[in-house]
């Protein structure tokens, strides 16, 4: 985890140093139709209020904190034969790396990966014999991503995009930490700019293999912000099934070239994670 924020922290350097005569906003959309100006005309990401253009490279190095008073878990999800559900305390720390190419000006892919420290204090009520405190780090989510945009939006009609995911097994079963199976995602949505902001609505269903159980996945309503050439604002609600958080973020576009990004999610309902900031900054080449 510490060299994931020195490696951070010298990419922000040299950047920095590289662009230091080119300090006017990333955000010059001005010239655009009024529909475009918040995001410009690139296609979205699975970041918030991020996107990709053909031929463009995104770089996004980000740190992530996760904190939930009453995660609920059961036992037998830790090898024990306990399957009631309980509720203890969990942290994490995770640092993220994020890559994009925008491949056309319609078809674009990603990566992320993480590695992450977890913990979990199990709840005074569990009598499976799991310790009082998990802990475990490694090697956290690892997926990708194939977005592919139906349409370009105009004044009058909405763009609609799609996407596909694939989430790798990278822990055991059993593991706090990661995922244990192969996950499939189907999503799709769509993007409307009008003169007082930006909105997205996005829906996914998922398909867990190995447990061969298809579900309902993540589904959001986004709005996105252009303030000036160098702000602009994001907020958000997202959410799986029983899970809702709002989410609000500020981005301080610095350079051309990189924009700092800066949020934060809050659980709105009790199975969701109670507190989730975010802070990196994002690159472009």
């Amino acid at each position: 985890m510490r060299a994931f924020l020195l490696g951070i922290v010298s990419l922000c350097l040299l950047v920095s140093t590289g662009t230091a005569a080119q300090m006017y906003g990333h955000l010059e959309t001005e010239q655009l139709p009024p529909h475009l100006r918040d995001r410009g005309e690139g296609m979205p990401t699975s970041m918030f209020g991020t996107y990709v253009q053909k031929g463009q490279f995104l770089v996004y190095p980000f740190f992530e904190y996760y904190r939930d008073h009453n995660l609920e878990y059961a036992p037998d999800e830790f090898g024990q034969t306990e399957d009631q559900d309980y509720r203890g305390k969990y942290e994490a720390f995770e640092g993220i790396l994020f890559l994009s190419y925008g491949i056309t000006d319609r078809l674009a892919i990603e990566i992320e990966g993480a590695i992450i420290k977890a913990t979990l204090e199990t709840s005074p009520d569990d009598p499976s014999g799991l310790p009082v405190k998990l802990e475990e780090s490694g090697v956290g989510d690892v997926e990708g991503q194939i977005r592919y945009r139906w349409n370009r939006e105009r004044a009058d009609f909405p763009e609609f995009f799609s996407y596909f995911e694939t989430v790798g097994p990278t822990q055991d079963e059993g593991s706090l930490i990661g995922t244990s199976e192969w996950e499939l995602k189907l999503g799709t949505g769509v993007v409307r700019g009008f003169s007082w902001g930006t909105m997205t609505a996005r829906v996914a269903v998922e398909y867990a293999v190995d447990a061969e159980d298809f579900a309902l996945g993540e589904a959001a309503v986004e709005y996105l912000r252009r303030l000036s050439s160098h702000w602009r604002v994001y907020g958000g609600v997202e959410g799986t099934q029983d899970e809702a958080s709002v989410v609000a973020e500020v981005q301080y576009h610095f350079s051309r070239h990189a924009f700092a990004k800066v949020n934060s999610g809050f659980g709105v309902t009790s199975k969701a994670t109670d507190w989730a900031p975010e802070a990196g900054v994002l690159f472009s080449f």
